[in-house]
Formats: C-alpha cells, sequence, structure tokens
C-alpha cells in the first residue's frame, strides 16, 4: 500500500488503478460495460434492449432455425436456466416460437417469427454500426488483431475447435 496522502483524492485523474492497471480482466469488464451501455443505447426501444444475451439469441436463431436453447446457453456462457427465462420473454415477445425435436422429444428447438427476424435484420445493421463508431479511434488493422485475440479466447473458453485458417494453438496462419 502506497503512504497516505493528506487529503483524499476528489478527481479520477488523481487515482493510479493499483494492479489493476496491467490486469487485462480489468479492462475487458470494464469495456465490456460501456460497450453494452452504449449498445442499449442505439438498441433503445427495442425488444432486445439491456440485458444480456437477448440479442446474440435473436441472431442466432435466425441464423439456425432449429437451433436448441442448450447450444445458444453453452455459446453465450449463460445457465440452462437463465437461458430458458430469457427464451421464455422473447416468446412471449412474439420473437421466436419453441417447438419439440422431431428427432428428440425432450428436446426443443427455437425458430424465428416475422416479427423476430424483422428485427433481426435492425439488430445486425444496428450492431454492425455501433460496433465501428465505438472503437473508431481504434485504427482497423489494430481492431483486426484485438479482434482475432478475443475471437481465439472465445472459441477456447467455450470448446470450439480453433477457425479454420488456424493452427492448433489459434494464430492464423
Amino acid at each position: 500500500m502506497k503512504g497516505t496522502r493528506a487529503k483524499p483524492p476528489t478527481l479520477p485523474e488523481h487515482i493510479d488503478l493499483d494492479v489493476l492497471e496491467d490486469t487485462l480482466s480489468f479492462y475487458i469488464r470494464v469495456i465490456s460495460l460501456a460497450v453494452s451501455r452504449d449498445l442499449d443505447e442505439w438498441l433503445d426501444g427495442l425488444e432486445v434492449a439491456k440485458g444480456t444475451g437477448k440479442v446474440t439469441t435473436l441472431l442466432l436463431v435466425d441464423s439456425h432455425p432449429g437451433i436448441r436453447p442448450s447450444v445458444i446457453a453453452h455459446l453465450v456462457m449463460k445457465d440452462r436456466s437463465a437461458m430458458g427465462r430469457l427464451v421464455d420473454h422473447m416468446i412471449e415477445q412474439g420473437l421466436l416460437t419453441r417447438r419439440i425435436s422431431s428427432d428428440d422429444s425432450r428436446a426443443h428447438e427455437l425458430y424465428i417469427t416475422p416479427a423476430g427476424a424483422e428485427l433481426a435484420a435492425k439488430v445486425r445493421v444496428l450492431a454492425t454500426e455501433q460496433s465501428k463508431r465505438f472503437f473508431d479511434f481504434i485504427p482497423e488493422h489494430e481492431q483486426r488483431q484485438v479482434m482475432d485475440i478475443l475471437k481465439r479466447a472465445y472459441r477456447r473458453f467455450v470448446g470450439l475447435p480453433p477457425q479454420h485458417g488456424a493452427d492448433k494453438e489459434g494464430k492464423v496462419v
């Protein structure tokens, strides 16, 4: 612990971040909060604003008709009960439908509704534009580097194989 000051700091610029200054997890958490808040502003008034997992669920169901909630839960790292509540809410909003799988009567499949498909189209445009504008102060080549690193980490954490064109350690070749 550093020495005490006569007067406590009153402005953010008077603070050092201690060990957090060199801790990747700190920056990821803070940036995640900032990105989420900004995206919520872009999506304000839409059914998928505020909360986690709704945008991803909407887009995955639209892109992969019949996807199982358990697959989405795995990909967004949510527990099944939280995923179930999220899906139930999106069904109540008229964005998704759920059907029993013809392959396994214990499994459910998710499908997009016309309203959900329309919303997914809007969200794709808004999310893409929000990401571009939010990170516009970072040169594109650096954004690609960060994206590559984060994709490799994500794929490892959810147990997906490295992307095509990557070596066994996930480095693009």
